[in-house]
């Protein structure tokens, strides 16, 4: 006897077999996955550079029940969306954020669901974890050595760490909730990056002593260390999940700011100035501007 569980969150078939003695019913699963006819459509989109654009997507998409799956190919500026429906919904939705979205292509497919991503998940936590303890070694060594580098770096690993921990805690969630989210983050991580102009600002115009090189260099290597750590554990993964691709991008950013800061503690330390270390203070402010600016379109 075979009973069949026609369940498209997690569809499952077992075999059930009579114990007559103890008059129970044991149920074994079987390994055979079971296949949807659905629709694929492809959109090319532009303007979507980053996973806050996949974000934008994602929550604009998330009230539609006939969308099965999203696949994101970022570098590709490719989106295939999974339905049961017509495309011309979805083509209306994305066209109302402005991104460019193009259809290219709708077929016919074979489809299943995919299984539990946890490992991924635990991934993201790893490194979302290793974010915010960097940020909080890098914020409080670079406000004590005076450098605004460090600083700068620090509240970009906070801003990475946002944006995991906004990808996480918004699965499930409802569409409201993740609209709100975005924006209180968004906010908050402009309000920072004003901050931090506003004090390289006021350190260019004469305030701050000479940055302590030595300590530029000491966090940065372990800033650096630990966004390499990030991205074999990203790799070990061995997902083209958008969200494992999109983080190897950040922490391949993060990695290059880390470079970035330790050339400028050679320079201070080579010219006796502190403006190297307010130069790359301010390019990384406004990485985390930026950043903000996408996170709060979210929001919209």
């Amino acid at each position: 006897m075979i009973i069949n569980n026609f369940s498209l969150s997690k569809p499952s078939i077992y075999w059930v077999f009579y114990n007559s003695k103890e008059k129970v019913k044991i149920y074994k699963p079987l390994n055979i996955n079971i296949v949807y006819f659905m629709n694929k459509s492809t959109y090319h989109v532009p303007a979507m550079d980053c996973p806050s654009e996949e974000q934008m997507i994602r929550m604009k998409l998330a009230d539609m029940p006939n969308i099965k799956e999203l696949r994101f190919d970022i570098p590709g500026r490719k989106l295939e969306v999974v339905h049961d429906s017509q495309p011309e919904p979805i083509s209306e939705a994305l066209a109302s954020l402005n991104l460019g979205a193009q259809l290219v292509d709708s077929e016919a497919i074979e489809w299943q669901a995919s299984d539990s991503t946890q490992m991924q998940h635990k991934a993201l936590w790893i490194i979302l974890l290793i974010n915010f303890a960097l940020f909080v070694v890098e914020f409080t060594t670079g406000w004590l050595s005076s450098s605004m580098g460090l600083v700068a770096d620090s509240l970009d690993m906070l801003a990475d760490a946002m944006v995991y921990g906004l990808s996480l805690y918004a699965v499930g969630s409802h569409l409201v909730r993740k609209k709100k989210i975005a924006k209180i983050s968004g906010y908050f991580q402009f309000t920072l990056a004003i901050m931090g102009f506003a004090e390289v600002l006021r350190r260019f115009l004469g305030a701050g002593d000479l940055p302590e090189f030595q300590t530029m260099i000491y966090i940065s290597l372990l800033a650096l260390a630990g966004n390499v750590a990030s991205l074999l554990i990203l790799q070990k993964a061995k997902s083209d999940e958008v969200h494992i691709q999109a983080s190897m991008i950040f922490t391949s950013n993060d990695i290059i700011a880390n470079l970035g800061v330790i050339a400028a503690a050679g320079l201070v330390y080579w010219s006796g100035s502190k403006l190297p270390d307010l130069v790359i203070g301010a390019l990384v402010f406004a990485l985390v501007a930026r950043g903000a600016f996408r996170i709060l379109r979210l929001a919209k």
